[in-house]
């Protein structure tokens, strides 16, 4: 009784799998060259810095994802002085390396369809060591193998313990504009 029932449940598999009804195996897209900006626009001074190693995958399927970048790879501010105190002091990146974004797609999205759409990602932000739950907006557009992702929000410093000494506190801003470009192709 056991082999006949087995041998059906393998042949039910067969079946949906030949007539398509299931995603290929590893059908997942990933983007290892996303772009990431920080601007902190405090009264005294204006501060960007950016990042082109901005890596994640997106499963269709679960719609699900994670994002990651090494902290030390943003570069572009005022000064290298600047860059130091924000790997050094702020951001701590020899204790906190790497800042991660990981969750899931709040609306259902049919990846099958080209198209533009608005979506709300749902996740854990983790940005000096501290996690904080988080719903970010942003647009996502699907073509063909590939899907563009786009999104804009901010970060409160006090949110992830990252203190600003009262020296600098006229130069640093108290939220962080983060602005996030990536493509992710079907591998």
């Amino acid at each position: 009784m056991n082999s006949i029932l087995l041998k059906i449940t393998v042949l039910l598999g067969a079946l949906v799998v030949c007539a398509g009804g299931l995603p290929p195996a590893g059908d997942t897209f990933r983007c290892e060259n996303g772009r990431i900006v920080l601007k902190s626009e405090a009264p005294l001074e204006v501060i960007q810095a950016r990042s082109s190693q901005l890596r994640g995958i997106l499963d269709p399927e679960r719609q699900t994802f994670a994002w990651t970048v090494e902290v030390s790879t943003f570069d572009g501010f005022n000064s290298p002085l600047q860059r130091e105190h924000f790997n050094e002091n702020y951001m701590e990146t020899t204790r906190f390396p790497k800042a991660t974004f990981s969750g899931k797609i709040i609306e259902e999205i049919d990846f099958t369809k080209n198209g533009i759409q608005s979506v709300r990602a749902k996740g854990k932000l983790n940005i000096h060591g501290v996690e904080q739950e988080r719903i970010v907006k942003g647009q996502l557009e699907i073509k063909g193998n590939k899907i563009r992702i786009q999104a804009k929000f901010t970060v409160s410093l006090a949110d992830h313990d990252i203190a600003i000494p009262k020296v600098v506190y006229q130069k640093i801003a108290e939220e962080i504009t983060v602005t996030v470009e990536a493509e992710l192709v079907n591998k």
